[in-house]
């Protein structure tokens, strides 16, 4: 009998043992302590007289210290990017910012640079950009509810440029601005429907002269692509003064230096041009700066940012925007050829979830939960999957820069699917090959990445851009389109027609075109998945951004102002007694997000 119930005992204890949850990485995150803002920052080489913080754990650079470093030589550049993702990512910011860490562990100086999360998307769908599990930045409560207000400087800038453009017209309209071709509209930081077209004025003579307009998402504004653009307060100022808000009857551009108001955004942008330094969870440095969309922007990391890495690291780590065939695309013909800065490497990220999705086989959407069966081995799935990342991995050859293939591994991957995705890069010629834990064993699951970065950054590499800028804005987009996209023909709108005529006798022509479609498919349409081809692409809409230095080139009524979806994120988040924020990282499907 004494046998039996110590027998008993055991059992209870065992099972007791069994029930017992594992510690989720979000928890362990939490309990780690951070370090001061100033002593991750001297970990690079930046002085404390070059900070203004932000609480402890966050602070602004002086952009003084470009100044005090202008001699030294930059360090090697890494560009991050990924194939054609799902809508919840596939893991470019967890890439980013574990490969520094790992990088660091190996004894090797380097930076993350990342942008700004988007409150609006964090509210809608996509989720915070802070990466995840025990690959993201800290402390994500402030990161990702604004941080430092430069989204807020931004979209005030913006508001109060759109406020003086319509005082002028109502004041007699001294500039003789069209009212049908005015093209500064007003924005705001939330998805919001309702706001893509308005009429406004419409109160009688007191209240303005009435006009149609509309609104953008924050993240879209001209000004949020020149806090990524500017290289300092002079650029930046020089920049704002180039802005064309709208046009004369006559076809004459009327600009901020004309509303005689630059001087006064870029007083309101000031703050706003310094990049914040914050720290990964293992106290390694990371710029977060500004945040415009890879798929309808800029959408690339800032400017100051990464040179002020290059000037205090061995490695800076940046990343673009949306995929390859969008984001590394502007980071080269847009960003790279104004700075005259070309990466030593670039990283691109896929996963075995993302070539699933893209064999057919499985239907994925923002309003639905991934499905369960994707995560049972299907090697069949994964091959045919692989059309987009050969199509992407093409897209890059193209700029002549070393690639390094990262498989963003998930528990449920097995070694069958992964030595398929092996096989299909040994065919294509990449030599750099990495599996990455990152998300779920920080920099020791990067170590592998790192040490192939390290080895293709040291590959010599002929850099060049995709188009000539004397080429003719059509033939660009046609460069684009039919080469990085799988297009057959481009079409365009008589309304687009004539406004590319307009804009060539403005000597316009010679402008990068900077292109907006979705960025969940190669195509202008996201349910086309793998690597479509031979569809025609339309374009429907094309925007000088003067200032910044391009034009924008829409495709399929893409829109600058994005919409809620069916379930939106912020019905989980809440708020304790004690202030504690609860839900912010633990938004629908969440444990499956990547970035």
């Amino acid at each position: 009998m004494m046998k039996r119930r110590k027998l008993k005992k055991k059992v209870k204890k065992i099972v007791k043992i069994k029930k017992t949850p594992a510690p989720k990485p979000a928890k362990k995150v939490k309990k780690i302590p951070l370090k001061p803002i100033e002593t991750v920052a001297r970990s690079i080489g930046i002085k404390k007289k070059f900070l203004e913080n932000h609480g402890p754990y966050a602070a602004k650079i002086n952009l003084d210290i470009l100044m005090s470093k202008r001699k030294k030589k930059d360090s090697r550049y890494i560009l991050v990017t990924s194939i054609t993702p799902t809508p919840f990512g596939e893991g470019k910011t967890v890439t980013t910012i574990g490969l520094s860490m790992a990088l660091n562990k190996l004894k090797k100086k380097a930076v993350a640079c990342i942008s700004q999360p988007s409150v609006a998307l964090l509210m809608g769908a996509k989720g915070p950009g802070t990466g995840f599990g025990f690959s993201q930045v800290l402390p994500f409560e402030d990161i990702s509810m604004y941080l430092t207000y430069d989204t807020n400087a931004v979209e005030t800038a913006h508001n109060f440029c759109a406020s003086v453009l319509d005082d002028s017209i109502f004041r007699g309209n001294p500039l003789g601005f069209d009212l049908d071709n005015i093209v500064w509209k007003r924005v705001s930081g939330i998805e919001d429907r309702a706001l893509r077209n308005v009429n406004i004025g419409l109160g009688g003579k007191s209240e303005g002269v009435a006009r149609k307009t509309g609104f953008e998402i924050t993240a879209a504004s001209e000004l949020m692509a020149l806090l990524e653009i500017a290289e300092s307060l002079t650029d930046l100022k020089n920049r704002v003064d180039r802005i064309t808000v709208g046009f004369t009857k006559t076809g004459k551009p009327i600009t901020c230096e004309d509303l005689k108001i630059s001087g006064a955004i870029a007083v309101m942008l000031k703050n706003a041009m310094s990049p914040t330094i914050i720290e990964t969870q293992e106290g390694t440095p990371c710029f977060m700066h500004a945040g415009s969309f890879g798929n309808i922007s800029y959408g690339q990391t800032s400017l100051v940012a990464d040179r002020i890495g290059l000037k205090h690291c061995e490695y800076v780590i940046t990343e673009s925007g949306a995929s390859a065939e969008l984001g590394a695309e502007k980071f080269f013909d847009l960003k790279c050829r104004a700075s005259g800065l070309t990466p030593d490497a670039v990283v691109l990220v896929c996963t075995v979830r993302g070539l699933k999705m893209h064999s057919g086989d499985y239907e994925i959407s923002k309003t639905k939960k991934i499905p369960r069966d994707i995560a049972r081995e299907n090697i069949s799935s994964v091959e045919r999957g692989l059309s987009n990342l050969e199509k992407q991995v093409e897209n890059l050859e193209v700029f002549g820069i070393p690639i390094v293939l990262c498989v963003n591994r998930f528990p449920d991957d097995t070694e069958k699917e992964i030595a398929a995705i092996r096989r299909r890069a040994e065919s294509l010629n990449i030599r750099h090959v990495a599996v990455s834990e990152a998300c779920s064993r920080g920099s020791e699951g990067a170590e592998a990445l790192a040490r192939e970065v390290i080895a293709a950054s040291k590959t010599r590499s002929k850099p060049r851009y995709l188009y000539p800028l004397d080429l003719p804005t059509k033939d660009k987009v046609k460069r684009i389109a039919k080469s990085l996209y799988g297009a057959k023909e481009i079409a365009y709108s008589d309304e687009v027609n004539k406004k590319l005529l307009f804009y060539k006798k403005l000597k316009l022509d010679n402008l990068p075109v900077c292109m907006a479609k979705t960025g969940l498919s190669l195509s202008h349409n996201p349910k086309k998945k793998g690597r479509p081809h031979g569809f025609k692409l339309p374009v429907t809409d094309v925007t000088p951004f003067t200032g910044a230095g391009f034009i924008n080139v829409f495709c399929d009524d893409i829109t600058t102002m994005p919409s809620l979806p069916s379930v939106i994120r912020a019905t989980r988040i809440e708020m304790d007694q004690e202030g504690k924020v609860k839900g912010l990282k633990d938004g629908r499907n969440h444990k499956n997000n990547t970035a």
